[in-house]
């Protein structure tokens, strides 16, 4: 007879021994420090395929050890302290960083209940009834760990780096934090497990009088929430699009620019942690979380029973991490002002307008509205909203005029328009488009006379 997942209730985790707990808190602090270097490794091989380059391949089989070696060296190398640095914060920001970034850990199920040396506990730590608040805490926290180290190295370029980075990560959070607000109300709920347990099988929606059955998983159903996720997800953790605070070519390194040694390792451990945290709690929430996907569960009864549930919810953090590194591997750096105008003038926008319409659906399919106003106001949202789209201002840039046109448009006796030789930038290629065309007469003076 084939065995079936059991999903944990919050009375799941009251009924722990402690030695039980105890392992399991010190199963998660390993297997972030494996994550992470496998995290590092992992990038630096990915971008190497796609840039035709070896990457690392030296250290043990494959170079597969590489991250560990780095890992062990940065402790050993010699510590640099500015001498207007602000010992007691500069030393609190970088254990600020890790701290929390291990702490996010502690709400994220692995899998369902399971027999751990004759005790039925549940792969997740803890739970409690609002475990997505205590995850957007823990993000929030980062962000001291970011502006305190900026400002307690007494430099410039922290300070700017430390400023930068707050401001987006306070930014893309807002993004973020709205697109969850989608999930509760499918869900109902906060915890984490039961966000995974409603994920489970279809949900049963009327259309029309028609019983239809959505999709289990969240990125379906809730599908500009998912994609308003990744991207604040990206700008949340500092990253290749989105990693402005840490341009070389405009503020060196950063708010860490001025870290080195055991310091410069734990901002390194909280950058590369985040990015598991983020696509494990992506997973939790929009993609089943530790339950197989469709196909799977189709072919395959017991597929979520044990500790099966590892194995699904690995591969679909290993799949969003590749993301991630695909992202670092083939888009440009954006501008600072681009970024930040993306995140509060598209994302929370079409974030608020979304939840909206999720809540009218949502009201509506309760059966709170009759036939006739169901109908209408679908009309009305409809026009609405295509009124907005064709009304949309555009960002098209206005056709670019010769100078003879703009000469042409300039009212008599105003001031002579520069001569084409001074007009920026002065390109090769102009000055001979110049020198090959006839001299024109430019308010009474020759183009092609000196200045």
């Amino acid at each position: 007879m084939a065995a079936h997942a059991v999903d944990p209730t919050l009375e799941t985790f009251e009924n722990d021994v402690w030695w039980i707990t105890l392992i399991k808190l010190l199963g998660v602090f390993v297997l972030l420090l494996l994550m992470t270097l496998f995290t590092i490794n992992y990038e630096r091989k990915v971008v190497a395929r796609m840039a035709v380059r070896p990457g690392p391949n030296q250290v043990g089989p494959k170079g597969w050890l590489q991250s560990l070696t780095d890992g062990l060296k940065l402790p050993f190398k010699e510590e640099i302290i500015p001498r207007t640095a602000d010992k007691v914060v500069y030393f609190i920001a970088p254990v600020i960083s890790a701290t929390v970034a291990f702490t996010a850990f502690a709400v994220i199920p692995f899998g369902g209940v399971v027999n751990m040396f004759g005790h039925q506990t549940a792969l997740q730590l803890t739970d409690v009834p609002v475990s997505v608040l205590v995850l957007l805490a823990c993000s929030s926290m980062a962000v001291y760990g970011v502006v305190l180290a900026g400002w307690a190295s007494g430099s410039t370029y922290p300070l700017l780096g430390g400023l930068r980075s707050s401001a987006q990560m306070i930014s893309y959070e807002v993004a973020m934090g709205l697109s969850i607000v989608a999930v509760f109300m499918t869900a109902g709920t906060m915890s984490t497990s039961q966000i995974v347990a409603a994920q489970a099988d279809g949900n049963p929606v009327n259309i029309g009088g028609i019983e239809l059955t959505a999709p289990g998983w969240y990125a379906v159903q809730l599908l500009p929430s998912f994609l308003i996720y990744m991207i604040a997800a990206v700008g949340e953790t500092n990253r290749a699009p989105f990693d402005l605070p840490e341009a070389e070519s405009e503020l060196v390194g950063g708010f860490h620019t001025e870290y080195s040694s055991f310091k410069f390792a734990l901002f390194f451990l909280a950058e590369y942690i985040n990015m598991i945290t983020v696509s494990a709690f992506c997973t939790t929430l929009f993609l089943g979380g530790w339950r197989a996907p469709w196909p799977i569960t189709a072919v395959w009864e017991g597929a979520n029973a044990g500790y099966f549930g590892l194995i699904w919810f690995f591969l679909k953090v290993f799949a969003l991490l590749f993301g991630f590194i695909w992202l670092r591997a083939t888009l440009p750096r954006m501008r600072y002002d681009q970024f930040m105008r993306f995140g509060w003038k598209v994302l929370i926008p079409v974030n608020l307008v979304w939840i909206l319409f999720l809540a009218y659906f949502k009201v509506a399919q309760s059966g709170a509205f009759s036939t006739e106003v169901r109908w209408i106001s679908t009309g009305v949202i409809a026009f609405a909203v295509l009124a907005l789209a064709w009304g949309w201002p555009t960002t098209k840039k206005p056709k670019r005029l010769s100078l003879q046109e703009e000469v042409a448009q300039r009212p008599p006796g105003s001031f002579p328009v520069p001569p084409m030789d001074l007009q920026v930038p002065p390109s090769p290629r102009a000055r001979r488009a110049v020198a090959e065309r006839a001299p024109a007469t430019v308010g009474g003076e020759s183009e092609s006379k000196e200045v």
